[in-house]
């Protein structure tokens, strides 16, 4: 980790000052990060950020390298003195946050218990799966295993209403994958085929680590392959699964029962704690069919070792060494060629994070986030929601019913930003130093049960679904909203300064605010109203015009290429969508600044080639060859270079900046150029 020395500035209105004449002098990370000796109008993902990656090799311990592991590597060291420094306060009263937070890390560091322990944290949900008898408790403990953060068969929750945002409904949705993507089981490639047979060995391993003989070992885990591999074979491809109205089935339990005879599912909501629920929203109807043909076409005993299995799945990385280095090697090694683990402080720190986050959080604000964040970050946000409008009116493609209604939910949207006004209650968690897994295992209840105490209760839409200390930002269609974490005013390379407006609007402007407000008029986000309604509010003439635009991003990004395998142009529409309307808005908002108005150049660069950077700054991420193809495989994020190179394709502005010219691999076709919003 001490092989990045890039210093880091947390902005803020009193952080900004202005600096003396011998401070100026700096190492401008839009200057140093390039490679000068590859073309910007051929490949300007290199370009930006080449220089940053030939003197930072990405690490053994690390599928990636890039901005995000320098924030994330920032925000963990702060992180991991609020553990130790609770940690080290064995006396803290007993339910503080310093308590909670100094056992939870002290557990996960007691190498020496949690080896001793062995898979006995496991054991009364072990010897619950084991009495399982009969098709109907078979069910029920499927059920059960969904309470106590195991996920087997599929998936459920509670949240909001798709069509009915002021009201909870709960969701039944395709699941149950040990790999987590049917294309892993399916598809033919070699790649697939090299990774399900590592998985095959790995389940061997685990059979073998929970007493099983050689013999007993290899057969269990074929029957789990074959079974998964059926349960994938019912699973809707990636790209399905992005339209929310052909995965919105709005059944009664009486209606769900009938269409799957061999599950009650008044009896299984109740188990899941949800007994009222009179009405589900089926996901993928066609999957639940075949789940419930394979109750019966699998033995009881096949599916209890698939339980078993699923259950050590989502704890093995609590577990003892043998157990999680078996893990280590197939989802870290086999699936993203990360060869050594990380040091145990950082996967302990950031479990605690995860587990903990809200409580976290709280301490990370009060002693971390200078005052002031909120206010920049709304500041920069209004600028580029008001250039959005603009935008908007504009169009020359929709007409005027339309562009009032967007215009109206663009005024709608709720901007979050910083941290929560109210933190959760989460005092009835409880947590000591005993074990590590238990730990982990009762703060997924927690979370579990903080979830369906919603259902039947008003819609709570001040709750934030990120932590401050999450780099990372999202949209929530259903409460018209972005999420604006307060680390992301982060900026490396900035210490002591104030990065130019370049900065700021290339990857604040552009990659976060105008990025998550675009998903509100993505093809998905689209569908929803300006009250979180999935609702149709445009004209036919509209829809079908959008809907055009829409194909021709689609078309843009299967064109490109990563070892062979080409991005899923469909699956990866909305996020593309979102970073061409983040980084033509994010420019727009830029053009209406001092340093832009006076066309102010610095370290040489042009206000047009500094913001056009920056943005490339804010995905200077290089990954390993195996994470990029599980990238393309699972994620509906494109590869990074296409992030950078894909959207920055279409805008003219960058053309001129860098003297793109036909002929070059930057240069896109005018006809094909994508102007969406």
């Amino acid at each position: 980790m001490n092989l990045i020395k890039t210093t880091v500035l947390v902005l803020s209105i009193t952080a900004f000052t202005s600096c003396s004449k011998k401070e100026t002098a700096f190492s401008d990370p839009l200057i140093t990060n390039r490679d000068t000796t590859v073309s910007p109008a051929q490949d300007f993902f290199n370009y930006a950020n080449g220089g940053w990656f030939k003197k930072n090799p990405i690490l053994n311990t690390d599928s990636s390298n890039g901005i995000m592991r320098i924030i994330t590597d920032t925000i963990n060291s702060q992180i991991k003195n609020i553990c130790e420094k609770s940690a080290l306060d064995k006396d803290a009263a007993k339910g503080t946050n310093k308590q909670k937070i100094g056992d939870f890390y002290a557990s996960g560091m007691d190498t020496i218990a949690i080896e001793k322990a062995g898979l006995s944290p496991l054991n009364a949900e072990l010897k619950k799966i084991e009495e399982i008898k009969d098709v109907q408790s078979l069910v029920a403990g499927i059920a059960h295993l969904q309470t106590v953060g195991a996920s087997p068969a599929y998936s459920f929750y509670v949240t909001q209403d798709d069509k009915i945002s002021t009201k909870y409904a709960v969701f039944f949705t395709q699941g149950g994958l040990g790999m987590g993507q049917r294309d892993f089981y399916l598809e033919k490639d070699k790649r697939n085929v090299t990774i399900r047979d590592a998985y095959s060995t790995h389940l061997k391993t685990i059979m073998r680590s929970m007493g099983e003989d050689e013999a007993t070992a290899s057969k269990n885990a074929a029957g789990i392959l074959k079974l998964e591999t059926e349960l994938a074979n019912a699973s809707r491809k990636l790209e399905a699964l992005r339209d929310p109205l052909k995965n919105y089935n709005k059944l009664t339990v009486d209606q769900f029962n009938k269409q799957t005879p061999n599950i009650d599912w008044k009896k299984t909501l109740a188990v899941l704690g949800v007994p009222k629920a009179d009405t589900v929203i089926v996901g993928q109807p066609e999957f639940f069919a075949a789940f419930n043909t394979l109750l019966k076409s699998y033995t009881t005993e096949e599916w209890k070792t698939y339980l078993k299995w699923n259950l050590i799945n989502s704890y093995a990385s609590f577990l003892n060494k043998d157990i999680e280095k078996a893990d280590f090697k197939f989802f870290s090694t086999v699936m993203n060629g990360v060869s050594t683990q990380k040091p145990r402080w950082k996967r302990v720190v950031n479990q605690t994070d995860t587990s903990l986050g809200e409580l976290v959080g709280q301490v990370y604000v009060a002693e971390y986030m200078p005052k002031g964040v909120k206010e920049k970050l709304e500041e920069i946000g209004t600028n580029v929601r008001d250039v959005f409008a603009e935008h908007i009116k504009k169009l020359d493609w929709m007409s005027d019913a339309t562009k009032e209604k967007a215009l109206k939910k663009l005024s709608k949207i709720v901007m979050k930003l910083g941290y929560p006004d109210k933190w959760k209650d989460m005092s009835s968690l409880t947590i000591d130093r005993k074990s590590y897994c238990a730990n982990v295992m009762s703060a997924n209840s927690w979370d579990y049960q903080d979830m369906i105490h919603k259902f039947g209760k008003p819609v709570d839409r001040t709750e934030w679904h990120m932590y401050p200390q999450t780099y990372n930002a999202y949209y929530n269609p259903s409460n018209n909203e972005i999420v604006i974490p307060a680390c992301n005013i982060i900026v490396p390379g900035y210490e002591g300064r104030m990065p130019d407006d370049a900065v700021l609007y290339g990857i604040i402007g552009g990659s976060f605010f105008g990025h998550e407000i675009t998903h509100g008029f993505d093809d998905q986000g689209s569908q929803y109203d300006e009250n979180g309604n999935l609702n149709n509010w445009w004209t036919p003439e509209d829809l079908k015009k959008f809907k055009a635009k829409t194909k021709l991003i689609v078309s843009q990004y299967n064109k490109f290429e990563v070892l062979g395998k080409h991005v899923n142009g469909d699956a990866t529409q909305g996020e593309n969508i979102a970073d061409l309307g983040g980084v033509v808005v994010g420019y727009e908002a830029f053009k209406k600044t001092k340093q832009f108005k006076n066309n102010e150049k610095i370290s040489g660069l042009t206000p047009d080639q500094r913001y056009f950077l920056a943005y490339a700054y804010s995905w200077m991420i290089n990954r390993r060859d195996e994470s990029k193809i599980t990238q393309i495989t699972t994620d509906v994020h494109a590869p990074e270079q296409f992030r950078i190179n894909g959207p920055l394709a279409n805008v003219p502005e960058f053309y001129k900046a860098f003297n793109v010219k036909e002929g070059d691999k930057m240069y896109q076709k005018e006809n094909e150029r994508v102007v969406i919003w």
